[in-house]
This record gives C-alpha cells, structure tokens and sequence, in this order.
C-alpha cells in the first residue's frame, strides 16, 4: 500500500492519475504492471516519459529486492468515463449506452457539447444533418471515449 501511495503521489505531480498498480510473477519473471490516466490522450511518448520518470524514481525506492520488469499502461483511446466528471470531456467525441431508448435508440455516438450535474447534450450526425440529444446522467448505463472515423 506504501508503494501505491508514493507512485500515485509521483505520478500526480507530473499530471497523471493511477488506475491500478498490480506486482506480480509472470513466466517466471517479476513484473510491476501500473495502469495511469489524465484527460488529455495518452500516446506512445506519453507512456515512454511516465516510464522514465518512474523508473528513475522506482530506481531511488529500490522497492524490491530482485530485479523487476515496469509495465506502464493506459486506459486505451475508448477509455471509460466517470459521468461525475464529464466536464473534463466537453467537445471530446463518445459513446453512450442508454438504459431506456431515446427516439428509438440505445446507442448515441457524438460530440459532447455540455453537460450539467443532471444531463448531457450530445451533437451526432444523421446522413449530412447535425442533431442533438439530451441525456439524463440516470438514463446512461455506460459512457466512454469514441474514435470518430
């Protein structure tokens, strides 16, 4: 728990949230798997200067007392979304899955325009036409970032 607590304050200080830290053997092998988040994308030079980072400062730890092979992760681009912090995601394109249908849709994929502590407002487009939809945050059964193609 000490561990978690000092890799969650590292990484807090450089901008990042921890998901999960998970030690554990695999093939033979020890390996420290950490999983972080922020708003902004996470890319391929993110990931490599959250690992430099923590690995000179896993370095100075010294937690074990083996070598260990650091892991470092993201949620993905089609990260789930917590509906209490949406605000970070306004103007971001996402997915939601509804409870009850809207119009006759469980699925709306859109633009997040705003949202306030009761519903969101998506803008989605129908053939060349742009529309919205309100949202009660009650009706959302999942809500996560979308790749728009």
């Amino acid at each position: 728990m000490e561990l978690e607590n000092l890799v969650r304050t590292k990484l807090n200080e450089i901008g990042y949230d921890l998901i999960s830290i998970n030690s554990h053997i695999e093939k033979g092998e020890h390996l420290l798997s950490i999983v972080v988040d922020r708003v902004e994308p996470i890319d391929m030079e993110a990931i490599v200067e959250v690992s430099r980072v923590l690995n000179a400062y896993l370095d100075e730890l010294n937690p074990y007392e083996n070598s260990y092979t650091l892991d470092i992760s993201s949620l993905g681009a089609e990260k789930p979304l917590n509906k209490d912090k949406l605000s970070d995601y306004v103007g971001r394109y996402i997915h939601v899955h509804l409870v009850n249908p809207i119009n006759g849709e469980n699925i709306y994929e859109g633009t997040l325009v705003s949202q306030d502590e009761n519903q969101i407002t998506l803008e989605f487009k129908v053939k060349t036409r742009t529309k919205t939809v309100d949202i009660t945050k009650e009706n959302i059964s999942k809500i996560r970032l979308a790749i728009k193609f």
